[in-house]
């Protein structure tokens, strides 16, 4: 399956890098390398990229994308929050700017056998790295109810958590609840009917919630925002696009707790009505940018 993913707020994230074409950039979830060829462009041959991802089939497609540009490349699968080991690695002491986009991926989304997406049957995985052992089953099939109802209730925010944790764990008792499919049916008898009808797909906070905790995506987030403000040089910047409220009041209270830290934006950048017509996934993006003061 070819990897696609329309990259989010683009034009504005390259506009805020203030990219030198000699500098050193790091993309810490490169995905399909969208927002990396952006800073391609800008480098010369004596600029790097350091492209960064869990998913080897992300890094394999980026690599292919940005053969094409003249600058260093170089492509590592790791997780984000691994920065500081890695720059060490490299021997590389700062780096002049970063981004992160924290959303999954049109690609993941749209490959049924990845167990995403609650619009697609598929068996319930939603691993980041495919080489991991922990998959959304484990969640759902071993987690007690209280723990499945905190994880649906912090990470998704949704106001039936305890309901859909209740028939979770009674629904697994007859047989283990092995598919995208069974999931959301179980959640939308959870659901009362009158709230159904309105907001989004009544799986989605759920899905959502569940997949933050296979891939520990907000201890990673914790860890790595503060860990790329440490890597950057003197007025190097980061770029950090979220997609739920969770995750950009982290980005804000990590930015706003670090005296070596000048916040950019005040109010996180949100698409416009162009981005959103084209791409419809954008509508829930928020950018925060922060500049490194030594």
């Amino acid at each position: 399956m070819e990897y696609k993913h329309t990259s989010v707020l683009l034009e504005q994230c390259i506009e805020y890098l203030n990219i030198k074409e000699d500098g050193i950039y790091i993309d810490g979830t490169i995905g399909g390398g969208g927002h990396a060829a952006g800073i391609c462009e800008k480098l010369s041959e004596r600029g790097t990229l350091i492209g960064i991802d869990k998913d080897k089939d992300a890094l394999s497609a980026s690599e292919k994308r940005l053969q094409k540009f003249p600058c260093a490349k170089i492509f590592i699968r790791r997780d984000f929050a691994d920065i500081t080991s890695i720059l060490s690695e490299l021997k590389i002491d700062n780096a002049d700017g970063a981004i992160l986009d924290l959303g999954v991926s049109s690609f993941q989304l749209d490959n049924p056998a990845r167990g995403f997406s609650y619009m697609s049957d598929a068996p319930l995985d939603m691993r980041m790295d495919v080489d991991s052992g922990f998959r959304a089953y484990d969640v759902v099939n071993s987690y007690a109810a209280n723990e499945l109802s905190a994880i649906i209730r912090k990470y998704g925010e949704e106001r039936w958590a305890s309901r859909i944790a209740g028939f979770i764990v009674n629904a697994r008792k007859n047989k283990p609840i092995k598919s995208t499919d069974e999931l959301v049916e179980i959640i939308k008898a959870a659901i009362p009917a009158s709230a159904r009808r309105e907001g989004p797909h009544p799986a989605k906070r759920t899905f959502q919630a569940i997949r933050i905790e296979v891939n520990d995506e907000i201890g990673t987030l914790e860890r790595g925002v503060s860990l790329f403000c440490d890597i950057l040089a003197d007025n190097g910047r980061l770029c950090v696009i979220s997609f739920h409220s969770l995750e950009d009041r982290i980005v804000k209270n990590v930015f706003k707790s670090r005296e070596d830290i000048e916040r950019v934006t005040r109010k996180p950048v949100v698409a416009g009505i162009e981005e959103l017509s084209e791409n419809p996934r954008s509508r829930s993006a928020k950018l925060r940018v922060a500049e490194k003061r030594r």
